[in-house]
């Protein structure tokens, strides 16, 4: 399956200076939504879905229009953008699911036990986008899927140089809008929804035309909703100081 076929990039500046040179470095906002193909959107042409909201950014804002995405599949595409290095050399070269821990896609199980979530994880030695912003004096923030490392692994956004974090660890997890949790910085967040594995089919008796035969695939807490607002957090509490926020929302797929 192809995961980031679209990368949307925007660079906003809310007046920063450094003191020594008066030089006003440029916030930056990196939006990389899966499954989202550059011809989707009504900027770009397309005239069936309206996307008003992403419209507005790209017309206000800055278009790379050969910008690309590093790979195929979801985690080295990731790997590509946060360690700069193409798909021949950076370390996470396919969506390895690390099933030698167990079983991994066990919805249950990964939801009551962080060793079977995430990924393969990058070598602890890994170099990232994010270390090199916080050494020019950038705050960091990541919201949304990482896929790059197991919650119990070195490779996980606070210890990849991001100061905070909210959102999936696993990409396999991140197949629902509605996971049983999430996480913020080091710490599980328990959400207010019951266990729904991907692919659950409807009972062999239920009629699909019956809105009322999917009331067991109602759940409560919407983890986008939850995500943006934790993003939006993250800019309001940093406007007035240099910021890298990596956005990585798992909407469409």
């Amino acid at each position: 399956m192809r995961i980031l076929l679209g990368i949307f990039a925007l660079l906003l500046s809310f007046g920063c200076s450094t003191q020594e040179n008066n030089v006003t470095p440029p916030n930056i906002i990196y939006i990389l939504a899966d499954d989202l193909g550059y011809g989707d959107i009504g900027l770009n042409g397309q005239n069936k879905i309206e996307t008003p909201n992403i419209d507005q950014l790209g017309r206000e804002g800055i278009q790379f229009s050969q910008h690309y995405s590093g790979s195929a599949v979801c985690a080295p595409s990731r790997s590509v953008f946060l360690s700069g290095l193409h798909s021949g050399h950076t370390f996470v070269r396919g969506n390895h699911e690390w099933g030698e821990r167990g079983e991994v896609w066990n919805f249950e199980k990964a939801s009551s036990d962080p060793n079977l979530e995430g990924q393969y994880p990058m070598p602890d030695s890994t170099y990232t986008l994010a270390q090199m912003l916080r050494e020019a004096g950038y705050h960091t923030g990541m919201v949304g899927k990482w896929g790059l490392g197991g919650p119990l692994s070195n490779s996980i956004p606070t210890k990849m140089g991001f100061e905070y974090f909210y959102g999936y660890n696993c990409q396999r997890q991140a197949h629902s809008y509605y996971p049983t949790h999430l996480w913020e910085n080091e710490n599980r967040v328990v959400l207010n929804n019951r266990i729904v594995a991907p692919g659950t089919p409807l009972d062999s008796t239920a009629d699909p035309l019956n809105e009322a035969s999917y009331s067991n695939y109602t759940l409560t807490d919407y983890a986008p909703e939850m995500m943006h607002q934790k993003a939006l957090d993250f800019i309001d509490n940093n406007k007035d100081q240099p910021f890298f926020l990596y956005y990585a929302s798992p909407i469409p797929h």
